[in-house]
């Protein structure tokens, strides 16, 4: 994966923590920056491609980080 800009952990947090964190904190970054997500809610797979669809921001990228969660790189736009 690419290098972010910063880093947000959610990791224990269940739906719809990550994307209400994730938007919080695009919110305060400039656009072109990229926020690294962790998170271990399934639901994520699902939430976040949709939260950057709707909100305009790019998702990079998805990885599993191995132990049960995923990273997402996102653009804020």
């Amino acid at each position: 994966m690419m290098a972010e800009d910063a880093t947000l952990d959610t990791l224990g947090l269940l739906c719809p923590l990550p994307v209400l964190k994730a938007r919080k904190r695009l919110k305060s970054m400039q656009p072109g920056q990229v926020l690294r997500l962790l998170a271990s809610d399934p639901a994520a797979v699902v939430d976040v491609p949709h939260f950057c669809a709707e909100s305009g921001h790019e998702l990079l990228g998805m990885e599993d980080t191995g132990d049960g969660a995923q990273a997402y790189l996102i653009r804020r736009s």
